[in-house]
């Protein structure tokens, strides 16, 4: 018997480092990862689908958003339960009690409110949450009294941090201790989790899973992109019987990823601009630098023509400000090498001497070189040194 999990939608997501182009083409791949659910069914013969949790990005997300998320939820062929969680709580704004959502939603869609739902012969439990702050482990509330019943079989669905995997305690943090307990007496055969993004086997038992976001939402995701497909076997297993048989299977299409750079010479620079031309897909690729180091003039010039040139074919590219330290160094080759004359000259003198200056006040005040991978604090430092960088990127190109 087999069941696909997959959490943490998210529909109706938005992120302020998108252009509206961009940001377009992340709300597209989003729904595009619900409707390849109906796919991933099909090929691996899934009985059923469990939503654990975060199906919307808020109870207030537009009409569209609704519309297209049930379209999309039409194309899978089998159940589908979904769980409300911290983002779209069962309240009375709820999205999922919407008039709305109630006309739209594929009659195969439920919302799990609690109460069990028996489906394909396995009854679902469910945690669902009612608020956004709740004053109880929701986990432990609806697995209370549980215990094994031959021929029951039961999973899990719920949403949360969970207090052993590295959740500061709060009231709603889960417990897997208990979890794990009934997992072993064979009362759980699977216990499926949303909130956390990466998608992580929990505990000792291999029954109990995060599947992560199915499409990346930062950069600090580790596994993200997947969703799950969990065999419990043809029969109730015995307890302390081996783990289910859970498969990632990759839908995700963005890709976050996060780099350090050390940027001191011309072949640092031609690093960069391998790093920059090898990213695949680069539409759908987020990338976030940190950058440290201390670049000429022409070199610094040539950074930034790259990642301007970059910026034009990524999804997003951002420069991690406070991870990065990059100074500029003008000298008098640096100006030379500009071929100016007259005003223009002096101006690049000056600005060639407001940088040195400023970087090295930022110095003595413990700016850059007093705290280990913060940018200059003097802005003085970062204007002077970006004009250079401008000034000779204008007189290169004539």
């Amino acid at each position: 018997m087999r069941f696909l999990h997959t959490a943490d939608w998210q529909l109706g997501m938005t992120r302020h480092y998108l252009s509206p182009e961009a940001q377009a083409r992340s709300t597209e791949a989003r729904f595009e990862a619900v409707r390849s659910l109906g796919r991933v069914a099909r090929e691996h013969g899934c009985a059923f689908v469990v939503v654990a949790g975060d199906v919307f990005e808020t109870n207030h997300v537009g009409r569209d958003v609704v519309a297209r998320a049930c379209e999309a939820l039409a194309e899978v062929p089998v159940p589908v339960l979904l769980l409300p969680g911290n983002h779209d709580p069962l309240d009375a704004g709820s999205v999922l009690r919407s008039e709305l959502f109630a006309r739209l939603a594929p009659s195969h869609v439920h919302v799990l409110d609690g109460e069990p739902v028996d489906v394909a012969g396995v009854r679902v439990l469910s945690a669902p949450w009612r608020s956004k702050r709740p004053v109880e482990d929701l986990a432990a509330r609806a697995c209370a009294g549980l215990a094994r019943e031959e021929g029951v079989r039961r999973v899990l669905v719920a949403h949360g941090a969970v207090e052993d995997f590295g959740a500061a305690r709060a009231a709603a943090t889960i417990d897997l201790a208990p979890l794990e307990r009934l997992v072993a007496d064979g009362a759980l055969e699977a216990v499926c989790l949303g909130d956390r993004h990466s998608t992580t086997d929990v505990g000792s038992t291999g029954r109990v899973w995060y599947a992560g976001a199915p499409e990346p939402t930062d950069h600090d995701e580790v596994d993200p992109g997947n969703v799950l497909v969990v065999d419990l076997g043809d029969e109730q297993p015995p307890p302390g019987a081996p783990g289910a048989v859970v498969t990632r299977v990759p839908v995700g299409r963005w890709r976050f990823r996060r780099h350090r750079l050390d940027l001191s010479t011309d072949e640092d620079v031609d690093a960069l601009e391998e790093l920059l031309a090898g990213l695949p897909d680069k539409s759908r690729t987020a990338l976030k630098l940190s950058v440290v180091g201390s670049l000429s003039v022409a070199q610094k010039a040539r950074v930034d023509a790259l990642l301007e040139h970059a910026a034009d074919l990524l999804g997003a590219l951002q420069v991690w400000e406070r991870r990065s330290d990059l100074v500029v160094r003008a000298d008098a080759a640096d100006l030379d090498a500009l071929g100016l004359s007259g005003f223009a000259r002096e101006a690049a003198e000056r600005l060639a001497v407001r940088a040195g200056a400023a970087v090295a006040a930022d110095l003595a005040a413990g700016g850059a070189g007093g705290e280990r991978g913060r940018a200059p604090s003097t802005p003085d430092a970062v204007a002077a040194q970006d004009a250079l960088s401008l000034l000779h990127r204008l007189a290169a190109a004539g």
